[in-house]
Order: C-alpha cells, then sequence, then structure tokens
C-alpha cells in the first residue's frame, strides 16, 4: 500500500511540476512525457529507500 501511495504523490506531483514548469518557461505541457518521468523518478525513490532505510537488528 504504501507503494502506491509513493507512486500517487509522485504523479500528482510531477504533473504540477511540469505544468508550472511549462507555464513559467512559456512552453507546452505534455501529460504523457510527465507522467513516464514522475511515476520512473517514483520507483527511483521507492528503490532508493530500500537502500538507506536502517536495517533490523536480530536478537
Amino acid at each position: 500500500m504504501k507503494y502506491l501511495v509513493t507512486l500517487f504523490w509522485a504523479f500528482a506531483i510531477g504533473q504540477a511540476v511540469c505544468y508550472l514548469g511549462g507555464a513559467l518557461q512559456i512552453g507546452t505541457y505534455n501529460f504523457e512525457f510527465s507522467t513516464i518521468v514522475s511515476l520512473i523518478i517514483g520507483v527511483i525513490v521507492i528503490i532508493a529507500a530500500q537502500f538507506v532505510s536502517p536495517k533490523k537488528a536480530e536478537a
């Protein structure tokens, strides 16, 4: 469930950033491109979190 939430927020924030970036640079907004990029970054964040999270100590 936490992976779906992470991907949802990556999608939502990615769309907002891409829309605002395009508006500030007087460019075009591309939904497909921003969706692909934001979901790829979301997957990278999920993978990176697995490596940086502390491991549980064995008793």
